[in-house]
């Protein structure tokens, strides 16, 4: 009997999807979700609406991007949550008829977010 149990587990244990995957999905299902429309796919400020703000999108995937990214491992949940532009995102979005649905963030999801984008900006050159 303990033999089965234990090659259950050890079987449903290589179902499992690891963790780090689990929380890439959710990190870029928010990207693709709430992100993409101004940073594009690429991250790059290559979105529909990269050039409708003022200032337009940055491209994330620059090199003094990447250095306050070193510099500053929350850059990106700290842009998220502080918004260091005000209210451009949502004029921006508001202005050229784009609506997003709210998201009750979850420390998660920030989490989730960071090393989504941190493993894309870090992977581009």
């Amino acid at each position: 009997m303990k033999i089965l149990f234990a090659a259950s587990l050890g079987i449903l244990s290589l179902m499992q999807t690891p963790l780090s995957f689990a929380d890439n999905i959710n990190g870029k299902n928010l990207y693709v979700q709430r992100c993409a429309v101004c940073h594009g796919a690429d991250i790059k400020g290559t979105g529909a609406l990269a050039n409708k703000s003022n200032p337009p999108t940055p491209d994330l995937t620059t090199s003094a991007f990447k250095k306050r990214l070193k510099d500053y491992p929350g850059v990106i949940v700290s842009s998220v949550i502080l918004r260091p532009n005000g209210d451009l995102i949502p004029k921006t979005l508001r202005e050229n008829g784009v609506k997003i649905p709210p998201h009750a963030w979850k420390v998660q999801d920030f989490r989730d977010l960071n090393q989504y984008m941190s493993g894309v900006i870090l992977k581009s050159r």
